[in-house]
Formats: C-alpha cells, structure tokens, sequence
C-alpha cells in the first residue's frame, strides 16, 4: 500500500473511462483542490517570502534546487525575478537534477543522483537561501541539496505536497501543500505542481513586495529590456510621477532605465539625489515621494 498522498489512485473518478466533459471537469476540480491547498499553506508561504527578502537585502543568494517537474517549476519562477523585480541575475543560481532539458527530455534516474546534489548543496553559503521542491518529500536529490546546503549554514525553504515528509522535517520553513491523490496517480505535474507554481509565484511576489519594488501595484523596478517594457515602464513613471509621457521617457533615459530614479526624477531631483533618497529609504517608493512633499509649518 502506498502511504504517500502524491503516487494514490484518486478514487473520484476513472479518468480513461468518462465522457471527455467528465473528464475535464475532473482535471478542473483536482486544480482548484491545488489552489485550495496553497491558501491554507499561506502563513508559511509568507515567512518564506521575508526570508528571501531579507537574503536578498544582505546581498546574499537565492538558490533553487529539485528534480523533475518540480525542478520545471523551480526554473520558471528562478528566471522571472530579475526581469520583475529588478533582483541581480548574480544572486540567483538554479539547478535541475540532469541539468535543464534542452531536448524536452527530463531522464527519471536524474533524481537519485545524491553525488551532484551534494555538489550544489556544497555551493550553498552561510545566508543564501535554498528553494527546494519535492513533489513526495523524498527525492534523494531534493534530500541531498537541503541536507548539505543546511550544514553549510544556509537557511533551506522546501515545498512538499505529502506531510510529514524527510525533507519538510529538514527545512527552516517547510511549506506543505498539501493536494490530494492525482487523477492520473503519480502525476505530480498536475496538482501537485500547479500548487508549487501557485506557491512559488505567491513567495517571489511577496518578497518584491517586501522589498519594495511594488508600488501601488506596479512593478518600479522592472527591467526595461525591449519595446514593451520601455513603453510599461515610461506609463509607471509618467502615472506615479504624474507627469506627461514625454517628460516620463525623458526622466526614464536620464534614469537609465530605473524606473524608481526616473520617478523620483520627474517629480524634480537629480539623479545623484534621487540615489540616496532611494538607499535613505531601503527602496521603498512611498516614503522617498513622502520626503519630497514640502512640509506643513
């Protein structure tokens, strides 16, 4: 019998025997029980957030580890944050058992590989932080990294979707997700993984949040890299700013870019002074616009 909630046989439904509606709603109703599992994981999901925030503050490194589909939901958000939230690509590593698929292949045995894994633990410093994933809680990779990367001093966040798992035991924030049997048991590319993408985007947000790069709901410190960008991050300046669009792409260019700067210089400061504004504030938006109001007598 298999004790492990990830590899059951949902009992809802025979998913190969059903109309095809059937069988689409069955897929739906085993999406939202994901969404559903990460609300309840909220708190710690949270406390995930803030102690990437605060890694990322003391110029420390993020460092996403785990195998398989996992590891697929890993890279996605890895990869995101910079562009996002402006995070230095330097201060985030990611690593996939087998390295990532370049061929659309992922090798099973790629996650039992403790030797590699260890390796990337190693890499692990004293204040970076691990983002490990396991569908089960039992990969020997995922096992590996988190041991190392904890005897090394760093801080391990692991997401699970079985509770009471080895490598939840091991995490300093251990987020259980905990999503029912697959429709198509051992599927952990459904549920379980649209709880770790869901819980993933939820904790990399919260930490541009915390670090204020999230202004009244914009992202001001996006990296403005192509035409639609430049143009999202020109409507930011120009809405916080409060100025024309003109004056917003001109303030943009004298920023190089930095959507923050260019806001704090259309409202009237130079460059130079919108820096230590900013570095005066720790990079939050709001009190920098505070401390230009003119103040009341």
């Amino acid at each position: 019998m298999l004790s492990q909630t990830t590899e059951r046989l949902s009992g809802a439904v025979t998913i190969d025997a059903v109309s095809a509606a059937h069988a689409m709603s069955a897929f739906l109703d085993g999406q939202q029980a994901a969404i559903a599992a990460v609300r309840h994981a909220a708190g710690d999901i949270d406390q995930g957030a803030e102690v990437m925030a605060s890694a990322v503050r003391s110029g420390r490194a993020l460092v996403y580890a785990a195998a398989g589909s996992s590891g697929l939901m890993a890279l996605a958000d890895a990869c995101e944050l910079s562009g996002t939230f402006g995070i230095s690509p330097k201060s985030i590593r990611i690593y996939m058992a087998g390295g990532v698929p370049a061929d659309g292949y992922m090798p099973g045995d790629t996650e039992d590989d403790v030797e590699a894994a260890q390796a990337v633990g190693r890499g692990v410093k004293r204040g970076d932080v691990l983002i490990v994933l396991s569908a089960s809680g039992t990969t020997p990779y995922a096992l590996a990294v988190a041991e190392c990367a904890k005897a090394n001093g760093g801080t391990v966040i692991a997401l699970a979707n079985n509770p009471k798992t080895p490598l939840l035991d091991i995490a300093d924030v251990p987020i259980c997700l905990e999503t029912p049997p697959e429709v198509i048991a051992g599927s952990t590319r459904l549920s379980a993984g649209t709880a770790q993408k869901a819980a993933l985007n939820l904790m990399s947000s919260m930490m541009g949040v915390k670090l204020g790069h999230v202004y009244q709901g914009m992202m001001v410190n996006v990296v403005a890299d192509n035409a639609k960008l430049i143009a999202r991050a020109t409507g930011i300046v120009s809405r916080v700013a409060d100025v024309s669009m003109p004056v917003a792409e001109t303030a943009l260019q004298k920023a190089k870019g930095n959507p923050k700067l260019a806001i704090l210089v259309a409202k009237g400061v130079t460059v130079e002074a919108a820096g230590d504004i900013l570095d005066a504030h720790s990079g939050h938006l709001g009190p920098c616009l505070q401390s230009l109001k003119p103040k009341q007598s």
